[in-house]
């Protein structure tokens, strides 16, 4: 079997890719190393690959030690037994790729006992994809990040995306689907393993127009499938006209889930939906519609809502907390809304309490309606 060029180098669409995994990477490990009770997280890399490859781009599993690295000697190394242990578990299937990783991690000192253990692992993904979650529930104190970076599509299924967050709702996952080969086969000649996948999450090929409507129809359905317990999105990179990859991003916990939307729209701060190879080309998404936010909100707001139950409708929709008070603003400007505030207190203009600490700790502070 000829080994794929991607397997060898590390392409332009994914080094987006693993920029994107390694600022997310970031921000989880500063949130829950500073949460106060973790004592021990897990990043599990599924499809490691080589660590370096041979036009000298970085993988996933290099980028996650160094972000490892650098919160140990940020945060962790400071403190006296009051941050949690960083344990790093990279698999892939092939010896070679975790002898070569290994090698890599040794020569350039990217690993000490100090910031957790280290497992370089070689086993078949459908084995250790159904191993994880045993091994989940037995966490007490620890949350994992499980990367699935396949060689393709024909292993990974929705049910191991919900089994690996349902086992304990402290784990988060991010996949990545090469979309324009699974579309393609969506429509032309669908393998079985496909159909099976497209079945199993409620996609109709026949109702496909193109790799947007199935990135899109794809994320609906996950989001069907595990439920609204927990927060999907998605994140494009296309790199031609009809090549398109998609992560998808999958958390129990809404905090997480907004740390990985911020990082969205840090790369793309016009969108937050994708990368395109070329910076020159015309937007991402010029042929798909605009930013709906607002009408998603005039629809949501045609009943009483909380600030909280807005807080939740907004990421779920994509979009952070500033878009939605942005245009709370302006409809308050033109005298659109009806505000409430729980203890009838004065209503300080352009206050919405849009935002994570007030959704945990006043969820209903202000009711907000549409008149």
């Amino acid at each position: 079997m000829s080994t794929k060029k991607s397997q060898i180098n590390l392409l332009n669409h994914s080094e987006a890719k693993v920029k994107l995994f390694g600022d997310y990477i970031q921000k989880y490990l500063n949130i829950i190393c500073n949460d106060g009770y973790t004592k021990s997280i897990h990043i599990i890399d599924l499809f490691c690959g080589p660590g370096i490859y041979e036009n000298g781009g970085e993988g996933s599993p290099v980028i996650a030690l160094k972000k490892v690295k650098q919160t140990f000697y940020q945060f962790i190394d400071k403190r006296e037994n009051k941050s949690p242990k960083i344990h790093c578990h990279f698999n892939d299937i092939d010896q070679n790729r975790i002898e070569s990783l290994g090698q890599h991690i040794k020569e350039k000192k990217l690993h000490y006992n100090n910031f957790g253990t280290l497992n370089l692992i070689n086993k078949d993904y459908t084995k250790i994809v159904n191993e994880l979650p045993s091994k989940f529930q037995g966490f007490k104190d620890s949350k994992a990040f499980v990367f699935i970076d396949p060689f393709g599509y024909k292993d990974v299924k929705a049910e191991h995306i919900l089994n690996l967050l349902d086992c304990n709702k402290k784990s988060e996952v991010l996949l990545w689907l090469p979309i324009q080969f699974m579309y393609r086969f969506s429509k032309n000649g669908t393998p079985d393993v496909l159909e099976s996948f497209n079945s199993q999450l409620g996609i109709n090929k026949e109702e496909l127009k193109n790799e947007w409507e199935y990135i899109s129809t794809l994320k609906e359905g996950f989001e069907n499938f595990i439920g609204n317990d927990y927060f999907v999105d998605s994140f494009t990179l296309k790199k031609e006209e009809n090549t398109v990859f998609c992560l998808f991003f999958f958390s129990s916990h809404i905090r997480g889930y907004e740390k990985m939307l911020e990082t969205k729209w840090e790369i793309d701060n016009e969108q937050g939906r994708g990368w395109k190879y070329d910076s020159h080309q015309s937007s991402l998404f010029s042929d798909l519609e605009t930013n709906k936010l607002e009408d998603f909100l005039i629809i949501f707001l045609q009943t009483d809502r909380t600030n909280g139950e807005i807080f939740e409708f907004t990421l779920r929709k994509g979009f952070l907390p500033k878009h939605s008070t942005q245009i709370l603003k302006k409809l308050q400007a033109d005298n659109r809304l009806e505000l409430t505030k729980e203890d009838n207190s004065k209503i300080r203009k352009g206050a919405f309490y849009i935002n994570y600490k007030d959704f945990k700790g006043d969820f209903s502070k202000l009711m907000i309606k549409l008149k």
